[in-house]
């Protein structure tokens, strides 16, 4: 059996190498080999937000390396689904593997549907319901389109039933959260990124084109961790999307922000670690929090990772600046409650494999 699987963004890589893990495994112990080739379309492209994680994390190197980054959402994903076209009529896969819902997601989907290649989604289900969201659409075409669906969550799978999966004709399978696998992995492995000082700290990450691309939202959300900052060091790893931004619109940040570079996976594994709290408006980082027993203040309005705020773990805050605080003084004196177990048991990886060899 062949498999390609389609990677552009930083947490696809983290994806990407539990199953490349679980197919190295399962060849080391079976006659029925798999054989994976990886497309990186080259989304993330910076050595910090794209090599770094195939060194530290033992990914296999790229077969394809498309280097399509920095266009507009329809210019990327039409050159995307163009390049990846050409390489499944080259490598005739029996399955292209897509994960989350970023532009990569869909333009592998698309590419393989019309070949009349079998498309697996890893993270199908999730929804936001805010279709102003590229990821949004994203995720919900990819879902309609994919031949299995590999749901996190009952929630997903409760999505997908409500969208009538059952009169589709996908397979849905629940399996747990692969990225819940990369945390008990890699957690002994984490690494102390250069340069962070002692001391207890609240890690921040901020890159969502809804909070960057307002200088209202992004100036309301600087502004919180400033306030936040002069009671506690926050730690913020600067994505390159937002950094452009801050100095477009002049956001002057204050001196006990540590602004660090993009980090990779070991060393956002060692700041999830030692954190106290997160503030974030990632999906990933959201999740990421509740394995490592953190709380989470979710700079959007709403999350796809529903569960999370359902449990009160995952508070929503969007770019509301004295919200964003307030919250955060509540959550330094209130006890929450992590031993729900919301994503598996992190034994995904191998769910899935099962799943694309007997499908």
């Amino acid at each position: 059996m062949k498999i390609i699987t389609i990677i552009g963004a930083r947490p696809q890589f983290v994806k990407a190498a539990m199953v490349s893990k679980a197919i190295k495994e399962h060849n080391e112990t079976n006659q029925n080999k798999v054989s994976e080739i990886i497309i990186h379309t080259g989304q993330h492209f910076d050595a910090n937000m794209s090599d770094i994680f195939f060194n530290q994390m033992n990914i296999p190197k790229p077969d394809y390396d498309l280097g399509i980054n920095s266009l507009t959402h329809g210019a990327m994903t039409g050159q995307m689904l163009e390049k990846i076209e050409k390489v499944i009529l080259d490598e005739k896969p029996d399955w292209v593997l897509v994960y989350g819902d970023t532009n990569s997601t869909i333009a592998g989907a698309l590419a393989a549907k019309k070949l009349h290649v079998k498309v697996a989604h890893v993270e199908a289900g999730l929804r936001s319901f805010n279709n102003k969201m590229p990821e949004e659409i994203n995720r919900i075409l990819t879902d309609r389109i994919s031949d299995i669906l590999f749901c996190p969550t009952a929630t997903a799978v409760t999505n997908l039933e409500k969208e009538g999966s059952t009169n589709i004709g996908y397979k849905v399978v629940r399996t747990g959260d692969i990225m819940l696998d990369a945390a008990n992995v890699y957690r002994e492995k984490s690494v102390k990124p250069e340069g962070v000082s002692e001391g207890t700290f609240v890690l921040s990450t901020i890159h969502r084109a809804e909070n960057t691309d307002s200088k209202e939202k992004l100036t309301a959300i600087f502004s919180a961790l400033s306030q936040i900052a002069s009671k506690e060091k926050v730690i913020l790893p600067l994505h390159p999307r937002t950094k452009s931004y801050l100095e477009k619109y002049n956001i002057e940040l204050s001196p006990s922000i540590e602004i660090i570079a993009p980090v990779g996976y070991l060393e956002m594994i060692w700041l999830l670690a030692n954190c106290s709290m997160v503030i974030t408006d990632s999906g990933g980082v959201q999740k990421e929090a509740y394995f490592f027993k953190k709380p989470c203040i979710t700079a959007r309005e709403e999350t796809e990772w529903t569960e999370l705020v359902e449990t009160d773990v995952n508070f929503l805050a969007g770019s509301n600046e004295s919200l964003i605080v307030n919250t955060y003084n509540e959550l330094k004196t209130k006890e929450l409650d992590f031993d729900t177990k919301l994503y598996g048991d992190g034994e995904t990886r191998g769910l899935i494999l099962k799943e694309l060899i007997s499908y």
